[in-house]
């Protein structure tokens, strides 16, 4: 520095975090219900390492039925919002889904609702 021909070596390090969700319970298991009656669950969906704020989007499954009919029988809401939130010490902020489901016709289902955020993790 200042025309000094000295060399400083300079040597960095680092951890890249992914972002990650976690959820409260890991696995969802609903109560068999009559036709036409909604059954309900809260689970709690743990945002890690998120380093600015994103939103969740899902993908509810379509079930086919016997006679080829398909139907939506699940649904979910976020009573507080979608938005994974940075807080002011660094932590994200965790969010609660409700998931119901309601089907007029008997059906029983065994397969994936999966979460995505706005980077399509």
């Amino acid at each position: 520095l200042n025309d000094n021909p000295s060399h400083y070596k300079i040597t960095l390090s680092g951890t890249v975090k992914s972002p990650k969700i976690n959820f409260d319970p890991p696995f969802l298991m609903l109560m068999p219900v009559p036709l036409d009656v909604k059954t309900e669950t809260a689970i709690h969906i743990i945002p890690q390492d998120y380093l600015r704020q994103s939103q969740i989007q899902v993908e509810l499954p379509e079930l086919k039925l016997e006679d080829g009919d398909r139907i939506y029988p699940f649904s979910v809401q976020f009573p507080e919002g979608q938005n994974i939130v940075l807080s002011s010490d660094g932590t994200n902020k965790e969010l609660i889904c409700h998931i119901s489901f309601r089907s007029s016709r008997p059906v029983s289902f065994l397969g994936n609702i999966f979460f995505i955020d706005e980077e399509e993790n």
